[in-house]
């Protein structure tokens, strides 16, 4: 099956998925999640996989054992290619378009410290941060996890110390719902584009992240 774009049915449907997250409104709509989620993304992943490897799609079921919201099911689709732990390319649709993305989305404590003493190296760090920035520049959005206050051992005077403060580092752009491109086979190359212009960050992270 090729890749044809997401049609505003996916849209729409995750519209109504937020009014109704209920099983009985899944039960009566699933047909809508396969045929114009689930099948276009699955084409979509056929299509990147000789570039960038292959892509995971995420269940469409979010896991409410240890969470206040019970909400059963997610109010977007996404999928993640890999290329480290934790860590690769990311694609969403839901009720506000597409977003990319990329980076490393959680870390264990030995990659966080290793993520801190790459900050602080003085040529290391400084790569990271002209990355991050150029891409800020750019229109990407900076996400990950990160502390309120400084981290315990780091000074909070250090020149870099906003990105210190990171326990995970990602960027994402929002590109919407416009359908000349979302709806259209031509969102192909938009996500091709941007996971290429993130790509500096992933290799980064894989040459200065351990643990």
């Amino acid at each position: 099956m090729a890749f044809d774009g997401f049609p505003d049915a996916a849209l729409d449907f995750y519209d109504d998925l937020e009014a109704d997250n209920s099983k009985t409104f899944w039960t009566e709509h699933k047909h809508r999640y396969d045929e114009f989620v689930a099948a276009p993304m699955k084409a979509f992943a056929a299509a990147v996989t000789d570039e960038f490897g292959q892509p995971k799609i995420f269940r469409p079921y979010r896991d409410v054992r240890f969470s206040k919201d019970k909400r059963p099911y997610k109010t977007h689709q996404g999928m993640v290619v890999a290329t480290g732990p934790a860590t690769g390319y990311y694609l969403q649709v839901g009720a506000a378009g597409i977003t990319t993305g990329a980076g490393f989305y959680e870390a264990s404590p030995a990659r966080v410290a290793s993520l801190r003493e790459a900050i602080v190296h003085e040529t290391f760090g400084a790569d990271l941060e002209r990355i991050v920035e150029g891409m800020e520049s750019a229109g990407w959005l900076r996400g990950g996890g990160r502390l309120k206050t400084s981290p315990r051992g780091y000074d909070a005077g250090h020149p870099r110390i906003d990105l210190l403060r990171h326990t995970s580092l990602t960027i994402r752009r929002e590109r919407g719902f416009g359908p000349d491109v979302v709806g259209t086979p031509a969102l192909l190359d938009v996500v091709r584009s941007d996971w290429r212009e993130a790509q500096p960050l992933l290799d980064w992270v894989a040459l200065h992240v351990r643990g």
